[in-house]
C-alpha cells in the first residue's frame, strides 16, 4: 500500500506527504530529517488515506499541494 498522509507542524502549518511505510517517515520527521519539517518540529499525525496505487497516491498527494486540494484538506481531512 501506499499512503498520502498529512501531518501538523509546531508551527501550525500543515505538511502533504506520501509513503509506503508512515510508521519509519514519522520517525524521519520527528527526528528532523526532512527538511521542511526540521525547524516544525514536532509533527503530529492528522490523517492519512491508502492507495493499493503508487501513481493514485503520488496524484492525490500533488492534488492536495494544489490550491484546490489545500481547500478540500483544510474543509474534509484536518
Amino acid at each position: 500500500m501506499h499512503y498520502v498522509y498529512i501531518l501538523k507542524c509546531a508551527d501550525h502549518s500543515y505538511y502533504t506527504g506520501c509513503t509506503q511505510n508512515i510508521e519509519e517517515r514519522l520517525k524521519k520527521h520527528n527526528a528532523g530529517h526532512v527538511h521542511y519539517t526540521s525547524n516544525r518540529l514536532p509533527v503530529m499525525l492528522i490523517s492519512y488515506l491508502a492507495f493499493p496505487d503508487k501513481y493514485k497516491a503520488f496524484n492525490f498527494e500533488k492534488y492536495l499541494k494544489s490550491g484546490s486540494g489545500i481547500a478540500f484538506r483544510n474543509k474534509r481531512l484536518v
